[in-house]
């Protein structure tokens, strides 16, 4: 598997905006909704899948990057994208630095092994 399977080159965010956890989601989620990659209408439902996913345990991963991911029913194959903040986002990481890198994945439930191939090419 390789990058280009999965990420939209069409909804990288090179200048990240959203400054907490939450917003960083929905403006990635967003960007996947504006490339027509996704359905508007599963917007909200999507991020609200990711942010409890997040409860979980916080996919800030260290170093700088996370990445954020969830299985919906709405997708029909894996979709992804990437975001740059050049400026940092809390996001809970597990070595406490700031965010600066992030890589979100939205995978069909029922195709696992594309969700777990995905976050090991990460």
């Amino acid at each position: 598997m390789k990058f280009a399977d999965f990420i939209r080159v069409d909804a990288i965010k090179a200048g990240l905006q959203a400054e907490d956890k939450e917003a960083v989601i929905h403006e990635l989620v967003a960007s996947l909704v504006d490339s027509n990659d996704l359905d508007e209408s599963e917007l909200d439902s999507i991020v609200q899948a990711i942010m409890k996913r997040e409860e979980l345990g916080s996919t800030g991963i260290g170093r700088g990057v996370a990445v954020p991911h969830t299985k919906h029913p709405s997708v029909d194959r894996l979709k992804g994208t990437v975001a740059i903040s050049t400026e940092g986002v809390d996001f809970d990481s597990l070595d406490g630095e700031k965010v600066n890198v992030f890589f979100l994945l939205i995978s069909p439930p029922d195709r696992p092994v594309d969700h777990l191939r995905a976050l090991e090419k990460i």
